[in-house]
């Protein structure tokens, strides 16, 4: 067990420049333009994580690690004992409050004699913006897809939700953030040949909004439709490992998105290659 306590933490978010497109985007998104403000971000963290390898041949691995911050919550007690009321500002600027809490499950079991592994990860988070804030600063809101998340997606390219930005949006992705997120992996490790190993896996997981956003239809958290709304995907790998990194190539396939694309059933995807993703990356996704 470990315990990861960060006391005091300042951050400052600033807009150095943007584009007229960039602006035009925020002028539409008012709930965005509002994250990405000028604001200092005073912050508290705590991070308990727990690992632990079972079995007399360390055949089974346990990964668990959960982390809780807190922002302006103390400075806004502060300001307020001295009188000081919302909207409270630090050296003339906003700063931003939140909860924010994500946990990470990962299960790692060795089957066979060989070195195959089926590896597994669960990851929940949820950010809630209050006070002195209307929502969390960018920087803090989830996301997903990528790389290390829904491989056959690339990143900030699904929800929140059923939300699905207009085709014709450059920043559309911008728009593609969260206070909640939810995702499960599962994945199967095989050897090819020597240091070339394989993969084979299903990626599942979506972001939402705990508030309704009238620019976002869709993207508030609706349990009715919560697994309509999880994106799904698999797909195959490869990996190389030189001892002191390993370099990964994933090839996604979608399978599942949650927005309407006019393709009726649960492969909705109107054309192949339309839910492909390829990632070239450093390191196991997890």
């Amino acid at each position: 067990s470990r315990h990861s306590l960060t006391v005091f933490k300042l951050t400052y978010n600033k807009l150095l420049h943007t584009t007229d497109s960039f602006d035009r985007t925020m002028d539409e998104n008012p709930a965005i333009a509002m994250s990405f403000r000028n604001q200092f971000v005073p912050s508290i963290n705590y991070t308990y994580t727990f690992e632990r390898t079972y079995g007399a041949t360390g055949n089974r691995r346990f990964y668990w690690q959960n982390s809780v911050t807190s922002a302006g919550n103390l400075l806004s007690g502060i300001l307020r004992a001295f009188g000081e009321r919302q909207p409270q500002t630090l050296f003339g600027n906003r700063f931003s409050q939140f909860v924010k809490e994500v946990s990470e499950v990962k299960f790692y079991h060795r089957i066979g004699r060989r070195n195959n592994w089926l590896a597994t990860r669960l990851l929940v988070g949820a950010g809630y913006a209050y006070g002195n804030s209307e929502v969390m600063p960018y920087s803090e809101q989830f996301y997903i897809g990528g790389a290390n998340s829904i491989r056959a997606f690339t990143i900030r390219s699904l929800g929140p939700g059923s939300y699905r930005p207009p085709a014709d949006d450059r920043n559309g992705y911008l728009d593609q953030t969260g206070d909640i997120k939810f995702e499960a992996n599962l994945e199967y490790r095989f050897p090819i040949l020597g240091d070339l190993h394989g993969a084979t896996f299903l990626d599942a997981g979506n972001v939402w909004l705990l508030r309704y956003d009238k620019s976002r239809p869709g993207g508030q958290l609706k349990w009715g439709r919560f697994l309509k709304d999880l994106a799904l995907g698999t797909g195959i790998g490869l990996r190389y490992d030189l001892t002191f990194l390993v370099i990964r190539l994933d090839w996604g396939i979608g399978l599942h998105v949650p927005y309407d694309t006019g393709k009726k059933g649960y492969y909705n995807i109107p054309d192949f290659k339309d839910g492909m993703g390829v990632h070239l990356a450093i390191g196991y996704p997890f």
